[in-house]
Formats: C-alpha cells, sequence, structure tokens
C-alpha cells in the first residue's frame, strides 16, 4: 500500500457541470473615441495582441496567427511605430496582430 492510495479515494473530484464558456476580465473597457466607436485608435475591430517569446520570428508568428509563414509582412506594417528591422523582433515586445 502506498502512501497516497487512501488519499484518492477519500477526495471528491471537483464539480464544474456549472462553468459556462467565454472568458471574462477585470480590465477597464476602452474609452469610448469621439465617434463613438469603443475600440482603441488605430487598431481594428479584429485586431489582437501577441506577447513575443524567446526564438519567435515574423514569420513563425504569422504561420501561428495565419496558418501563412509568408503574411509575415502584415505584422510588420502593423507594427512598424516598434519594429524598425523585421529580423529584430525581443521577447516581451506587444505586438498588434491585425
Amino acid at each position: 500500500m502506498g502512501i497516497f492510495d487512501g488519499w484518492k479515494r477519500d477526495k471528491a473530484k471537483p464539480d464544474f457541470t456549472n462553468v459556462r464558456s467565454g472568458g471574462s476580465s477585470t480590465a477597464p473597457a476602452p474609452e469610448p473615441q469621439a465617434d463613438g466607436d469603443s475600440s482603441p485608435v488605430g487598431s481594428g475591430v479584429t485586431d489582437t495582441y501577441y506577447v513575443v517569446v524567446k526564438g519567435d520570428t515574423l514569420s513563425s508568428i504569422a504561420r501561428r496567427q495565419y496558418g501563412d509563414a509568408q503574411k509575415w509582412g502584415r505584422i510588420f506594417e502593423a507594427n512598424r511605430d516598434l519594429i524598425k528591422d523585421a529580423d529584430l523582433i525581443y521577447p516581451g515586445q506587444h505586438l498588434r496582430i491585425p
């Protein structure tokens, strides 16, 4: 008999039947713009953000996000304010994914 044998039988499994899909956030909603649009200025409705990790390239991010590594230029153009050289991205950068 192992030291955990009795423990496994005594613990009840958690009940997740009341969990619903979807997400929630404690982040504040963006401030509405003058034209009534609540999306941040300059971002498209479909923009998301990606945090660069060690080993990432724009091609690998494009392959992951779009399914096509050749679309890396879309990410580069959307982040011209952050990226001066397409070969130089750094861990921790928050890139806009249009």
